[in-house]
């Protein structure tokens, strides 16, 4: 059933996005830090979300693959509420059960020796650096780099922008120093990167800009050159982890194991939350070496509680693979149709690669059709639906997104034909 019934002729590449409603706050006093559409959104309810208008929007995005259970699972809803009846944030500097019972079930879960709750990936990805530097200071002789990929995305804090290459325009300098970037899946370029300072590599398992996945041949590569050289491997899986990829951890997928480990978005449902594992002798933090307010509070380590339930429960993973494999088929058909490229991910986390810079356009013309995306790139889609999207759902999505290229084709078309009149 098409939930979302506006129809709208096909715009110009300028005006491929809505109005904002009459009424609705402009958004004038909000920092212009993200570039956003004008509609309010209300509601949501698994893949769908609601406008101030009462349209229904296919979500396909939700929130960077923050809500991996969807918009307000009831599941989360009920731990939330429960949660906040008991405890809230009894203070950082005070055990609280359920920060205890969670941290004790993903060390569990992914055999990690070590872990620490934080509010979200960039923090998680900013913890992990301190660590290995901490590491290098105990184990080898103060080293300090960390080597990281080209267009690698390790979030935006300081440490984390500078592990991080390939975004917009840095207008914050001078930059941490400490960090190097070489091509990814290139090992003999990793190889040849590594000196007597390095402490660390540092990647994700799929690059989130362009969702561009590491080889298995890399990835165990990198591990085995990491285990040689005596240096570290800090997997980034704040995207890729918590069944993103049909697995907990995108590592048990590759057959590899990293020291130390950040997670975040989906770890919590879409309430702010990230984590930190470590393993073995990267366990090295003392007292007073990491800390925050809201680290570890009751109340979004209960959020976390809920999703690991979930994510764990039999069949759960299982549904993500044949889910993600479905979506990719889906993608490839719509690509072959509109001439794009290959789609490229692993189970519920796509790239598709257009064949102009026109992602932006895309994402526009996708609204007017009630399906929400994201760009990474001028010239890349990315698709993170719930985790529990069903095949109606990315049947639904993939007519809409025929749509949306449609319009932008046709928007094309015209403009070309102004120009050459």
């Amino acid at each position: 059933m098409n939930l979302f019934t506006l129809r709208r002729p096909a715009p110009s590449l300028d005006d491929l996005v809505l109005e904002v409603s009459p009424g609705e706050p402009s958004g004038d006093a909000l920092m212009p830090t993200v570039a956003k559409p004008p509609q309010v959104f209300v509601r949501g309810q698994g893949s769908w979300l609601w406008d101030s208008d009462d349209r229904a929007y296919l979500d396909f995005s939700q929130g960077n693959a923050a809500n991996s259970l969807g918009h307000s699972p009831q599941v989360l809803i009920k731990a939330l509420a429960d949660q906040t009846q008991a405890l809230i944030n009894p203070g950082m500097a005070l055990h609280n059960r359920t920060q205890l019972s969670l941290v004790e079930r993903l060390c569990h879960r992914t055999g990690s020796d070590q872990a620490y709750l934080l509010n979200s990936g960039a923090e998680a990805c900013e913890a992990a650096i301190k660590l290995a530097r901490k590491w290098g200071q105990l184990h080898r002789g103060g080293a300090y780099r960390i080597i990281s990929a080209s267009n690698a995305r390790h979030g935006r804090s300081f440490a984390a922008l500078a592990a991080s290459t390939g975004a917009q325009e840095n207008r914050f300098e001078p930059q941490l120093p400490g960090f190097s970037h070489v091509p990814f899946n290139d090992l003999p370029a990793l190889h040849a990167a590594v000196d007597a300072q390095t402490v660390a590599i540092m990647l994700e398992p799929i690059q989130s800009a362009g969702v561009v996945p590491a080889t298995e041949h890399y990835l165990k590569g990198v591990e085995r050159l990491c285990r040689e050289l005596g240096i570290l491997l800090i997997l980034d899986e704040v995207q890729t982890g918590m069944g993103r990829c049909g697995t907990l951890l995108a590592e048990q997928h590759y057959g590899v194991r990293a020291d130390i480990i950040t997670l975040g978005k989906g770890l919590g449902g879409g309430v702010p939350l990230a984590a930190l594992l470590a393993r073995g002798n990267a366990c090295c933090f003392d007292l007073g070496e990491l800390e925050g307010t809201h680290h570890g509070n009751a109340l979004m380590a209960s959020a976390g509680a809920a999703v690991l339930n979930n994510v764990l429960e039999h069949g759960f993973l299982e549904h993500v693979r044949e889910s993600g494999l479905y979506l990719g088929e889906g993608l490839a058909r719509l690509a072959y149709r509109y001439d794009h490229g290959a789609p490229r991910g692993q189970g519920l986390l796509w790239g598709l690669t257009l064949s102009e810079e026109s992602a932006d356009a895309v994402v526009n013309a996708a609204l007017h059709e009630g399906l929400i995306l994201s760009a990474p790139q001028p010239d890349c889609l990315r698709f993170t639906p719930a985790l529990t999207v069903s095949k109606s759902n990315i049947d639904e999505m993939l007519l809409r997104l025929a749509r949306a290229f449609s319009r932008v084709r046709t928007a094309q078309l015209q403009c070309r034909k102004g120009i050459a009149v």
